[in-house]
């Protein structure tokens, strides 16, 4: 039988469970919270789960409808709170977007994701990244090309998957966990690797076809195969809903 003492620490553990999971509904950015005003865009519906581990540059953020960002998620545009380095900087996340817990979206001047995009935990997306062309200056005080990031809709990034700069993945792509996505990945693809490489391919008319990994896709080109169609709706602009 469980000592008066026991039973306490129960109660007492029960007790800080059922407070820090209100603390989290209470402290989520919704649509109509102060928080939420700040960015260029709200959609109706969506959440920013507490904690969040970085954010800043609202102004530049257009997130739609129906959006559940995860826990300790970061989204920046600008180089530092406040300093956009002379760019107008821009995220655009689509409608019913979910971002796994403890991921990463960084811009420095364009990314673009499309509606009913999911990932899982950890994935880092970014449009910037470091230069080393002075071997007397720290690599991390030198600044790299930036280059714009789009991810198509209904597109699955997975556990951990990086997304560099320049990187351009069509729609309904799955990319594998752990994978790095460094140039263009096509329509109705399965992609895995460092750097990620295209293992299969739906092509109208042959259904799912598989990739020779002794001669992998192309990444840096766009696809010559023809995709089945999807329909894509109008995506609401900065302001509306």
């Amino acid at each position: 039988m469980a000592s008066l003492g026991d039973r306490a620490l129960t109660v007492f553990g029960d007790a800080l469970q059922l407070g820090w999971e209100r603390l989290g509904t209470a402290a989520a950015i919704r649509s109509g919270t102060a928080r939420a005003r700040r960015f260029a865009r709200f959609g109706g519906g969506s959440s920013i789960c507490f904690p969040v581990a970085a954010l800043f540059g609202e102004e530049h953020i257009e997130l739609g409808d129906g959006c559940i960002i995860g826990p300790y998620t970061t989204l920046s545009t600008g180089i530092m709170p406040g300093a956009t380095g002379g760019r107008n900087p821009r995220l655009r996340i689509g409608d019913r977007c979910l971002i796994g817990k403890g991921s990463g979206i960084v811009t420095h001047e364009s990314i673009e994701l499309g509606d009913d995009i999911f990932t899982g935990h950890f994935v880092y997306i970014t449009d910037s990244s470091h230069g080393y062309a002075d071997v007397d200056t720290p690599i991390g005080a030198q600044f790299g090309e930036v280059r714009p990031v789009r991810v198509g809709a209904g597109s699955w990034l997975g556990h951990g998957v990086v997304v560099l700069p320049g990187a351009d993945i069509g729609r309904h792509v799955a990319v594998g966990a752990g994978s790095v996505v460094i140039g263009h990945l096509p329509d109705f693809s399965v992609a895995v690797g460092s750097p990620a490489r295209v293992v299969r391919q739906y092509v109208e008319g042959q259904g799912w076809v598989h990739v020779d990994g002794d001669h992998p896709h192309d990444l840096h080109a766009p696809s010559t195969a023809t995709p089945a169609p999807v329909p894509t709706a109008e995506r609401p602009q900065a302001g509306e809903g």
